[in-house]
């Protein structure tokens, strides 16, 4: 069934009026025709059109209204426009397991990393994400490469080192404690802090690393060894001290929370996003609206991992399985109540050929969290909302004009050959994407697939 049909030829930003090119053809300038134009926010638009020039859009309607206008410049047609997707909840380690062992193979050969995460990174834009928030690894050394045009990727957004309590979901409990230390201090993506004043230092060193976020510890996890899920790790005095001091430097809190007391202490602390929250029921659903905080619900890690048993260590995997089902009780509840959603998976890499669950664990895969929340209740427009114009969201006031197709906003949109408000499950993997535009430069398009050369 065509969900859009009958759907009012209105323009989407500005007049046609609004913005005037000069008749000379500039080089970086093209227009995009779309038999069907999905914004990001708002509704979709029947034969839309818009105009770029350089990074930007800079207008946006009807192609009824602004075709001969814009006569003079290159024009593609396509069959569905939408903006570039984003993967709120991301990381770029390069382990083959979420476990303590996986995730020290990365740091000890970072070089292996990086060759294992250019993959990656090509992988995500050919699937249509442009854009990335990285919740710990490696993104911040990896968009350097990705703006200087060393490889192709997504716009990286990075928290670099994940904090935690000491004991908490990213201290690799079986490691001697003067080894994590010394790891810690020579580039590893983990650190402890404990009391306010370590909290402090330690977010202090994240945004002296250049972080766009700062992501800490709210709860125990799944991938971590000793820590439960269930249980509150930092302190109401510590979370404070950290989200007051990224709130001098305008960054926002990103809180890894399963159990609802974590949940509860995080939100009342001023933390903006609640990442994975398991346990999230009513009462913290009311109080994420209340402080128009956002859930990044990472389903696909999830389902992915219950698919995959030799991915987790035999501990980790046991609490995935019990972890599973709460999660997916508090996913549906918060569509159900409104909560305001940003797509991430929890993605760490895809595995290497040889592996026997390279086909299940891999960056490209990342759109079936859309499914899933598709699934858990919202339609298939609410789902692109999510992984588009909310993106940018988890940001704060560091967040770039992203996510939609609106005048004066980034250049970062895809094409599909089908309609994904028929089917959402169109937009798991490249097979359906045609085009790639990131900050108005094409990537990818029919018979030229993504590529770094």
């Amino acid at each position: 069934m065509d969900l859009v049909h009958g759907l009012p030829k209105l323009p989407l930003g500005s007049s046609a009026s609004a913005t005037h090119l000069d008749k000379q053809p500039k080089d970086d300038a093209f227009c995009v025709t779309a038999d069907l134009l999905i914004p990001g926010s708002g509704e979709p638009l029947r034969n839309g059109f818009i105009v770029v020039e350089g990074s930007k859009i800079t207008n946006v309607g009807s192609a009824e209204d602004l075709r001969s206008q814009y006569s003079h410049l290159p024009q593609h047609n396509v069959k569905v426009l939408m903006p570039g997707m984003w993967d709120c909840h991301i990381h770029f380690i390069g382990a083959n397991k979420v476990s303590w062992d996986g995730l020290l193979e990365g740091y000890k050969n970072e070089a292996l990393t990086g060759a294992r995460v250019a993959i990656d990174l090509m992988r995500l834009l050919d699937a249509g994400f442009t854009s990335v928030r990285e919740m710990g690894g490696y993104g911040l050394q990896l968009n350097q490469a990705v703006q200087d045009g060393s490889i192709a990727g997504p716009n990286i957004y990075s928290a670099n080192s994940i904090i935690s309590p000491t004991g908490g979901h990213a201290d690799l409990h079986p490691l001697p404690k003067p080894w994590y230390d010394d790891m810690c201090s020579h580039g590893s993506k983990f650190v402890t802090a404990d009391g306010v004043a370590e909290c402090l230092k330690a977010v202090r060193m994240q945004l002296r690393a250049g972080a766009n976020v700062i992501k800490i510890c709210g709860s125990g996890g799944v991938g971590s060894e000793l820590d439960n899920p269930v249980d509150q790790e930092f302190s109401e005095e510590e979370l404070l001290a950290m989200v007051q001091e990224a709130t001098r430097a305008q960054r926002y809190v990103g809180a890894h929370c399963h159990g609802k007391p974590g949940i509860m202490a995080c939100l009342k602390a001023g933390v903006k996003t609640i990442e994975h929250g398991s346990y999230l029921d009513a009462e913290a659903a009311d109080l994420m609206k209340e402080k128009d905080a956002i859930l990044v619900a990472t389903r696909w890690i999830v389902e992915t991992g219950l698919q995959s048993k030799d991915w987790f260590s035999p501990r980790g995997y046991a609490k995935l399985e019990v972890v599973a089902k709460a999660q997916w009780q508090a996913m549906q509840l918060a569509v159900r109540k409104g909560v305001k959603c940003a797509i991430g998976t929890d993605n760490t890499g895809t595995l290497a050929p040889n592996n026997p669950l390279s086909k299940l664990v891999r960056q490209g895969t990342n759109a079936k969290e859309l499914y899933y929340h598709v699934k858990a209740g919202m339609t298939p427009l609410q789902a692109i909302e999510a992984a588009t114009a909310n993106g940018p969201l988890t940001l704060g006031p560091q967040a770039p004009k992203a996510g939609q197709l609106k005048q004066g906003y980034d250049a970062d949109f895809i094409a599909l050959d089908e309609n994904p408000l028929n089917d959402i499950r169109v937009l798991i993997g490249p097979s359906h994407v045609t085009h790639v535009w990131k900050g108005g430069k094409c990537y990818k398009s029919p018979g030229r697939p993504v590529s770094s050369f």
